[in-house]
């Protein structure tokens, strides 16, 4: 049996090119059948960095939010069409989205319902640990940033939530889809 796995991207470009090639790698490793679903600023921000064609050439389906239930992707999330939801890399704001209960994105939507229903939610928020980050931008100079306070506990209320399971970082996926294999 396939295991079949909604992938979240967020306008969120730090580890985002790392994530791309960690998915294609295991799609093609176990298997897999990977949906796509952008955010918005996902979309933008998957171009910045060139990897529009990529998604696209490797992935089955990838899909642009035009609503926070657009396309409609709450319906087979509630009832097994996905084995899991993965939303990697996850903006600080989509982290305090979901940590919070809001659900008028796509992404932070798709998160909100599927917990409803039990389904499984992984999430990589970039904001985790507190101090300074260097990241990569789309033109490869790399820019230092300081993780605010309020972003760090957001990640941290995420992993006491019930259903949610927080990755410390993108290469954890793999352990995941293991898991997922096992059970199947």
């Amino acid at each position: 049996m396939t295991l079949k796995i909604l992938w979240g991207i967020t306008g969120c470009g730090d580890k985002l090119e790392e994530t791309v090639n960690i998915m294609k790698k295991l799609q093609k490793k176990h298997n897999l059948d990977v949906r796509v679903a952008l955010s918005k600023n996902g979309e933008i921000v998957v171009r910045m960095y060139k990897l529009w064609q990529s998604l696209q050439e490797n992935f089955k389906k990838v899909m642009i939010e035009r609503g926070p239930n657009a396309p409609f992707l709450v319906a087979p999330l509630q009832t097994g069409k996905y084995d899991f939801f993965l939303i990697c890399p996850a903006t600080a704001n989509t982290t305090a989205k979901i940590a919070h209960g809001i659900a008028d994105s796509l992404i932070s939507n798709c998160a909100s319902q599927t917990l409803k229903a039990g389904t499984k939610v992984y999430i990589y928020p970039v904001d985790q640990k507190p101090g300074k980050i260097t990241t990569v931008l789309p033109d490869g100079e790399k820019l230092t940033l300081t993780i605010r306070k309020i972003d760090v506990k957001n990640a941290e209320k995420l992993k006491r939530m019930r259903g949610i399971t927080v990755l410390s970082q993108p290469e954890d996926i793999e352990e995941i889809i293991k898991k997922h294999l096992i059970k199947q």
